[in-house]
């Protein structure tokens, strides 16, 4: 295809585009869905519940996938001053040249699905947050940059594919201005597919100067008048509030959350809104967006693989939120704190591919005519075109040597014997157990293994990585002891795998379930003055099956029901007599006991012991789900002891209590305890969260277990 810029070809090349899309809105091409689809890859996760076909066909854009379909009318390449358009007779963006920000995209009637109010630069971009070492000692302050290229080029053009590069190089008259890389940001649109995808190359070389990036992500901003409703899972999803209502709210504790004061739509009306309360989990951010109610239009982000995301499968991260906004993120410390930040040494060089990402757009009215609900119509078609993408991920279209095709890579396979099926077992760069959920600079590859422990990892990046893996209902982490060396074409199978949880001794009591959440402990009833409904009513599917209200760990202000519920003396739980689903806290805040004054809080967990053993050790393990800023100080049987029996000094910074979280980063503690200190009868545990100087000082526990000494079998 040749590209010209003259006026008359472009007038003309318009005409028939406008015309070839009203034929294709009007005669849609449809076929059998797939029905093949590989439903184990998702069990478990059900914000991504794989689609099952209420009807006997519908429109699938055959182009999605990484495939182009030749069924559609070839991809157009428009290039002008100051700007660049694509267009495949479905959906049309347009690019500022050679910033490449996205300024528009038009799909189905609408000229532009983006916040035309918003300056150019501030509707499809991505940007980063990044600081230099020096600096931040000197101030906390980080740097802000939407990335803007400089360069731009034509990477692939013919009738079944455009890629385009807008690439920022650095130089050192740069430094201080922005990150030491170069970044290349690269747009993709396929023949016949009703969206288009856009991945990064992030790359330093040797000799450049120290500097952290603690964020970077791809983000819309849609038409605040178009775009009302929004959907994060099955059970997660409304009609939204709008930026209007925020800035008119009142604003709360910090500055993400607001209540509603006078919404346009009353129903909204002393509700509290804030983005962290739709916040995900990587293994679960499948898919979310937005549905324009007026057009039954959807925008979705689809992200198929995880393999670029930092801190592994649990690690927690924004979604979509009112604006309208959705993101792509791939770095940031939400629920982490500074241990994410990507943190370079001086002269490190570094190389990682993030994406691609798909931004699907489809239609009520394209998908049979014959609605009930087109919300769920829409969400169920977003939810199996991820499916699709999934199942063709890693892709064969991207045209950068960086990033690996299925058959640049490679496999690894086993079987790990815990006696559970839900086994978590991944690949990440070189360290130690556990060290996967700190990891920012390169590639994890995780799944789940089967009911007989068996579990494959494919598709993985050529590199050197360990075998890593956790277990719900078992303490600790597993490392493979070998680092396994993996090369395109690769199949590597290492046998059956013996995982041996922590344990030094039979178990007296525990309380709490080990899965790194403190979901299973009690969750109080939000304030009704600071409510959000999604979490209060109960979302029913077409089964009749009650979805939520889960989740009520969203709401806002939970940590305040703590000093109502305990406002002058602290937890007790007695092994033997509390449940801990209704009597444990799910997190040990600070007591408010003024306006900005809070107190340390003590709990205290009581148990009998019928005799103690004298001739060995008990341990307590304690295993955290969450810290923020805190001290966890453990006494035995006296609360006055001037030095704790164990402290973990200050620990931790993923802030999960204010974020709406229920877990952070995981940790876990070993505390040896001398049968000395131990007595026949009643003893008491002293559990002290000893930092008090804001309410969001917090621990979350996990698990925790008292075990009697080791005993020796003959």
């Amino acid at each position: 295809m040749t590209r010209r810029n003259q006026q008359t070809f472009i007038s003309w090349r318009f005409l028939f585009l406008f015309v070839t899309t009203l034929l294709l809105n009007t005669f849609p091409v449809s076929h059998q869905i797939r029905n093949d689809v590989d439903k184990s890859t998702f069990e478990g996760s059900p914000s991504v519940t794989p689609y099952e076909d209420k009807t006997d066909e519908r429109v699938v854009f055959e182009g999605c996938g990484g495939v182009a379909s030749s069924s559609h009318i070839p991809v157009q390449l428009i290039i002008q001053h100051g700007y660049v358009i694509i267009d495949n007779g479905i959906v049309q963006i347009t690019l500022s040249k050679p910033e490449g920000h996205v300024i528009g995209i038009s799909y189905n009637g609408l000229d532009n699905v983006l916040e035309t109010k918003n300056n150019p630069d501030n509707r499809g971009y991505w940007d980063l947050n990044f600081d230099e070492p020096r600096k931040k000692k000197e101030s906390k302050h980080e740097d802000y940059d939407r990335i803007k290229g400089t360069k731009f080029r034509v990477i692939t053009e013919d009738e079944n594919q455009v890629e385009l590069s807008f690439l920022r190089s650095w130089d050192p008259s740069m430094q201080g201005k922005y990150v030491p890389m170069n970044i290349d940001k690269r747009f993709v649109m396929l023949r016949g597919c009703s969206g288009f995808y856009s991945y990064g190359i992030y790359e330093r070389l040797e000799g450049w100067p120290s500097s952290n990036l603690t964020e970077t992500r791809i983000a819309f901003k849609l038409s605040n008048d178009k775009f009302n409703y929004m959907a994060v899972s099955d059970a997660r999803q409304r009609l939204m509030p709008t930026q209007q209502d925020r800035e008119s709210g009142h604003p709360l504790a910090y500055p993400e959350a607001v209540r509603l004061t006078n919404p346009t739509n009353p129903l909204f009306k002393g509700e509290v809104d804030d983005k962290y309360q739709y916040s995900c989990e990587n293994k679960d951010n499948r898919v979310h967006g937005w549905i324009s109610s007026d057009h039954s239009v959807g925008f979705w982000i689809i992200t198929p693989s995880d393999e670029f995301r930092t801190g592994g499968p649990l690690k927690q991260d924004l979604t979509s939120h009112v604006g309208p906004t959705a993101l792509a993120m791939f770095v940031s410390t939400h629920y982490a704190g500074e241990t994410l930040e990507l943190r370079f040494a001086e002269g490190e060089p570094w190389k990682k591919v993030f994406g691609p990402v798909l931004i699907y757009l489809n239609s009520a009215a394209s998908l049979d005519g014959k609605l009930n609900n087109p919300y769920q119509e829409l969400w169920e078609d977003a939810k199996h075109q991820m499916i699709v993408e999934v199942e063709n991920w890693p892709y064969n279209f991207p045209a950068s040597e960086d990033y690996l095709k299925s058959d640049q890579r490679g496999a690894v396979s086993g079987k790990l014997v815990v006696h559970n099926s839900s086994a978590y077992v991944g690949l990440a760069p070189l360290g130690n157990a556990g060290s996967w959920q700190n990891e920012t600079k390169g590639y994890q590859f995780w799944t789940n293994a089967d009911a007989n422990g068996t579990f494959s990892i494919r598709n993985v990046r050529k590199g050197d990585y360990n075998l890593f893996a956790w277990v719900p209902g078992f303490i600790g982490d597993y490392r493979y002891n070998v680092n396994l060396t993996i090369l395109p074409g690769s199949d590597i199978n290492l046998g059956i795998l013996i995982f041996d949880p922590p344990r030094d001794g039979p178990t007296i009591w525990e309380i709490g379930y080990p899965d790194r959440s403190a979901e299973e402990f009690f969750v109080p009833n939000p304030d009704p003055r600071y409510i959000n409904r999604l979490y209060v009513d109960h979302r029913i599917d077409r089964e009749g099956k009650i979805l939520s209200s889960v989740d009520k760990f969203r709401q806002y202000g939970l940590w305040k029901r703590y000093a109502e519920m305990y406002p002058h003396e602290d937890l007790v739980y007695t092994i033997g007599l509390n449940d801990y689903s209704k009597d444990w806290f799910y997190a040990q805040v600070p007591r408010r006991i003024g306006a900005k004054e809070f107190k340390k809080t003590t709990w205290k967990i009581k148990f009998n012991l019928v005799n103690v053993d004298e001739t060995g050790t008990y341990t307590l393990w304690v295993a955290l789900a969450s810290a923020t800023y805190a001290e966890l100080q453990v006494r035995i049987n006296n609360e006055n002891d001037h030095v704790p029996h164990f402290t973990t000094h200050m620990i931790g910074r993923d802030n999960a209590v204010a974020r709406h979280g229920i877990h952070g980063l995981y940790s876990l503690f070993h505390v040896d305890v001398s049968n000395s200190r131990l007595v026949q009868g009643q003893n008491t545990i002293f559990l002290t969260q000893a930092r008090n100087n804001s309410a969001f000082r917090a621990i979350m526990y996990d698990y925790i277990r008292l075990e009697g000494p080791s005993v020796l079998y003959i």
